[in-house]
């Protein structure tokens, strides 16, 4: 009787399978054909409106969507890259190329908003102390991962280059997956510490650092805004700016003719490691010759002065350049991935977010005045999210600080973190797919490249 049975059962497993496989292969079919659809030419898309078709429906659906989704990320401090992308092509109807360029002018009006917000309306006014947006804003943090960051960008998208897609969307699904399980649990940990003891919080481990608050800014002191770490941030950004305007795109495309891939290209893209490697040592050397100053002057050390006391110091520059590394990799902004990073050094979730913005925006920034420098087209349009972001971020930082201030939860934004990354990686891995199976049913060339 059972040996009869197991043809029948056979039979019904693989009627059942083979009508999954169809089933999906039709939804692997249609899905691409209707997102190629959505990039011809349509009068309710952007690029029906290069066309002179006007405004459209799916030109105000995707700004409505963008304001959503730029709220929730400024709110969590991270830049929100993975969620405009898949608007801005499903929606807008803009290819994913073009796609990647608003991204880039969308994620600094967001994350610029976020930082005025901070060091704006965070302060007590001028003149009341040390702003509390310098207590959010941990400029020793950014000192010691700008430098490595921008480097493990490059060092990431050489990667990209190389790697093939189904590699890229599977290590993205993956790693995307272990932060927000990690993440999640960080926010459960800090959930329950403010349960058990709302007033010993602000005391054995402050997550609301209210103003005058010394612990995690950049100015150990009452010296105002740190105006040397600032300036050191922006001569970073101009140096790497400017080797990258040198390089160009893999065509040649740049400020000078250097042939790709050639002796002076590849220079150029080295000398990013000493370069590097060479502001990293003098922003330790600096920092620890200020704490030993300090020390001096008090008269014994204080542990609580900076995260540098606590931490290794190389742990900053390290966690730095893998998170550039793979955020130049997978082709997202660094906020995605630093605001996880910095949650899990230790790092109090309002100075997190506060700080991830802060680095976000040197990043979102060099790639947006990139790709205006290699000719981008619809520079206007893209303005226009720009300045829809930044509106929206400024709703997102103010809901998600009253939020906090009712509550006296600052674990708020830790979830809210765990919730985007949640979402970013059904969205890429599904998305992923479908480009991977696109190139498996055309036949093209899956395996790695060259990066030349």
């Amino acid at each position: 009787m059972t040996t009869k049975l197991f043809p029948l059962v056979a039979t019904i497993t693989n009627s059942t399978s083979s009508s999954h496989s169809s089933y999906l292969q039709n939804l692997f079919t249609k899905l691409p054909q209707w997102r190629e659809r959505l990039l011809l030419v349509d009068p309710s898309s952007h690029v029906g409106a290069a066309y002179g078709h006007g405004l459209g429906l799916n030109t105000v659906l995707a700004w409505l969507l963008s304001f959503l989704a730029a709220s929730v990320s400024s709110a969590g401090g991270v830049g929100g890259g993975s969620l405009f992308l898949p608007i801005l092509n499903l929606v807008a109807g803009l290819s994913l190329k073009g796609a990647t360029a608003y991204s880039s002018f969308m994620v600094t009006g967001g994350a610029a908003s976020n930082v005025l917000y901070n060091l704006l309306c965070m302060g007590g006014g001028v003149g009341g102390g040390r702003p509390a947006a310098a207590a959010l804003i941990d400029y020793d943090i950014a000192l010691l991962f700008q430098p490595c960051l921008l480097l493990g960008v490059s060092i990431g998208v050489v990667c990209n280059v190389m790697f093939p897609e189904w590699l890229i969307t599977a290590l993205f699904a993956l790693f995307l997956a272990f932060c927000t399980a990690k993440t999640c649990r960080a926010g459960l940990k800090i959930w329950s510490s403010e349960s058990r003891d709302a007033t010993a919080r602000d005391s054995k481990e402050p997550l609301m650092l209210p103003p005058g608050t010394d612990g995690n800014g950049g100015a150990g002191d009452d010296a105002g805004f740190p105006w040397k770490d600032v300036a050191v941030l922006v001569m970073v950004w101009l140096c790497f700016f400017v080797l990258h305007v040198f390089i160009g795109d893999k065509h040649g495309k740049g400020m000078i003719r250097i042939k790709p891939c050639g002796v002076a290209y590849w220079s150029i893209t080295l000398s990013q490691v000493p370069f590097a490697g060479a502001f990293t040592a003098y922003i330790i050397y600096a920092k620890r010759k200020k704490q030993v100053v300090h020390n001096q002057e008090d008269g014994k050390a204080n542990p609580d002065n900076t995260k540098m006391d606590t931490l290794p110091t190389l742990v900053f520059p390290l966690a730095a350049f893998v998170t550039g590394a793979l955020s130049g990799l997978f082709g997202i902004g660094g906020g995605l991935l630093l605001n996880p990073v910095l949650l899990q050094i230790g790092i109090p979730p309002q100075t997190a977010a506060a700080t991830s913005s802060f680095m976000v925006l040197f990043c979102a920034s060099m790639s947006m005045v990139q790709f205006i420098l290699l000719g981008m087209k619809g520079i206007g349009e893209a303005s226009v999210y720009a300045g829809i972001c930044f509106v929206a971020s400024v709703v997102g930082a103010v809901v998600i600080e009253r939020a906090i201030r009712k509550s006296g939860r600052a674990s708020l934004i830790v979830f809210l973190v765990t919730g985007i990354m949640a979402l970013s990686t059904v969205i890429v891995t599904f998305f992923g797919a479908l480009d991977v199976w696109a190139q498996y049913t055309r036949g093209a060339y899956m395996g790695f490249k060259l990066p030349c």
